[in-house]
């Protein structure tokens, strides 16, 4: 990797990944993390012994080139898909020892998702979107569309509650989506490709958007990106091949 002015380039062997441990405590720690699919009847060693930790109120973007595990980590990671071998620790507590039902009630919880395509139900406006989360989680209506209300003001759309997605740009849709994986007020936010399928002004848009409320809120930001403009707007690059984490690059100190 080559070094750039706005980050230190730090080589981490590849089966131990990135400690972490200048910066602060961690709320997310994978040790010697193992995934494998079966494709044509072959195993697929998508994630091949991960190792890394995440910092309570860190912004940290995973890259490399396509088929290397990044997706696979994020979803091993956020507890949507099991392992095979190694430990994952949220918040303290191991995620993959959770039966289904507490895992499923702590991402619903403690957890947010911004995904490339939005994932919108076209049926239901801007409103109705956001605060179906917190109403599929038993909390009331009233309650749920004031929360709702307020991520929509965060996310600079308060004035388009009422729209349906077809009736909202593409920038618009996707500030739908954070609000949406905002409303339950998540320690952890989880993006895959969050602005793949935008223009370079409105994925600029999002990222001034996601850094800011990353800044406020002191939420923890994990974010898989092709994008390396969007890639160096974190504190730090994950970059990944092959199924292992090659090394890291530091843009600005936590807290910076």
């Amino acid at each position: 990797m080559s070094s750039r002015p706005v980050g230190i380039d730090i080589e981490a062997a590849p089966q131990k990944g990135t400690s972490g441990e200048v910066r602060g405590e961690s709320i997310i720690v994978a040790d010697d993390v193992h995934k494998t699919y079966a494709a044509a009847g072959q195993p697929v060693h998508a994630l091949r012994g991960v190792s890394l930790s995440v910092s309570r109120g860190e912004m940290v973007t995973i890259m490399g080139p396509s088929g290397c595990g990044k997706t696979t980590l994020l979803n091993c990671l956020s507890g949507l898909e099991t392992i095979e071998q190694g430990e994952i620790f949220v918040e303290g507590r191991s995620i993959h020892d959770m039966p289904d039902t507490e895992r499923t009630d702590h991402r619903a919880r403690r957890m947010g998702f911004v995904f490339q395509f939005y994932n919108l139900l076209p049926v239901l406006s801007a409103v109705e979107n956001v605060e179906l989360p917190l109403l599929l989680a038993g909390v009331g209506q009233r309650e749920s569309r004031d929360r709702a209300m307020l991520a929509l003001e965060q996310v600079g759309l308060a004035d388009w509650a009422g729209h349906r997605p077809a009736q909202l740009s593409g920038g618009q849709r996707q500030r739908v989506t954070i609000a949406r994986a905002l409303v339950n007020d998540p320690a952890i936010v989880w993006g895959d490709e969050p602005t793949g399928d935008l223009d370079s002004t409105n994925a600029g848009q999002i990222m001034d958007l996601l850094e800011g409320l990353n800044r406020d809120n002191n939420q923890t930001f994990v974010i898989v990106t092709h994008d390396e403009n969007i890639g160096r707007r974190a504190n730090r690059t994950i970059h990944m091949r092959d199924g292992l984490i090659e090394g890291e690059t530091i843009h600005r100190q936590l807290g910076g």
